[in-house]
């Protein structure tokens, strides 16, 4: 009896060891172990979070563009979801560019505006 006391203070009921069926928050209900969690045979674990797209999608021109992007294809007269190729905004600037130019009657404002949509869409950048 007295070797059993000694034993519970030793060793502290939040350090006994899980069953192999119950893992946690983190294992597996299935009591698989490491294969079940995706660190078994090399793997690195987790999955890293990302935004669900193809890098060709997270561009200016992609399929899912963010608001600088959006703000740009409005400006410009473009639809403001789907893929946009190079050609299809340079068409797009050059008729805005011809309706808002200064020399031709147009505000310096709003070809400045239209020259910035153009670059953010086309990604060019002041660096």
């Amino acid at each position: 009896m007295g070797s059993t006391l000694i034993r519970l203070k030793a060793k502290p009921a939040y350090r006994q060891a899980a069953p192999d069926n119950s893992r946690g928050f983190g294992g597996s209900a299935s009591g698989k172990g490491k294969a079940a969690s995706g660190k078994a045979n090399g793997g690195k674990g987790r999955k890293r979070k990302g935004s669900g797209l193809p890098a060709s999608d997270r561009t200016p021109l992609g399929k899912c563009p963010d608001l600088d992007a959006i703000e740009a294809r409005q400006r410009l007269g473009l639809a403001l979801a789907g893929r946009l190729s190079a050609e299809q905004v340079t068409r797009a600037w050059k008729l805005a560019a011809g309706e808002h130019h200064p020399d031709r009657g147009g505000a310096h404002t709003a070809m400045t505006a239209i020259n910035g949509a153009r670059d953010v869409l086309l990604g060019r950048g002041l660096a």
